[in-house]
């Protein structure tokens, strides 16, 4: 039987391969994800202020995603409870960002396993 959640990491995360699972099997989460690998690919720069430093805004992702906002927001937080997405504040306005480490994480967990 393999093991649903994997050690610490580097960062001192688990991961849970269930949850991750589960996030990934939504096709508007698994677009989410890409957004925010290369956002310069959808949104002007201009729109986020100049750069994309600090994440993604979460209205922007909702435009993308052309869903209403409360639709985005489960779906962001189920990214990111599943480690996959981290959210940063600034005032008023919630920035998003891949997580790298354990994304790679997870890839090489499946590449080992399957």
């Amino acid at each position: 039987m393999l093991n649903k959640v994997l050690p610490l990491d580097q960062h001192g995360e688990s991961m849970d391969i269930d949850i991750i699972s589960k996030a990934l099997a939504n096709p508007l989460r698994r677009q989410i994800l890409q957004w925010l690998k290369q956002p310069e690919q959808f949104l002007p720069v201009q729109e986020c202020g100049g750069s994309f430093e600090r994440g993604v805004c979460a209205g922007h992702i909702e435009r993308l995603g052309k869903v209403a906002q409360s639709t985005m927001s489960n779906h962001l937080s189920v990214l990111q409870q599943a480690g996959l997405i981290q959210v940063e504040k600034y005032g008023q306005w919630s920035y998003f960002t891949r997580n790298e480490a354990l994304i790679q994480q997870y890839i090489e967990h499946l590449k080992q396993t399957l």
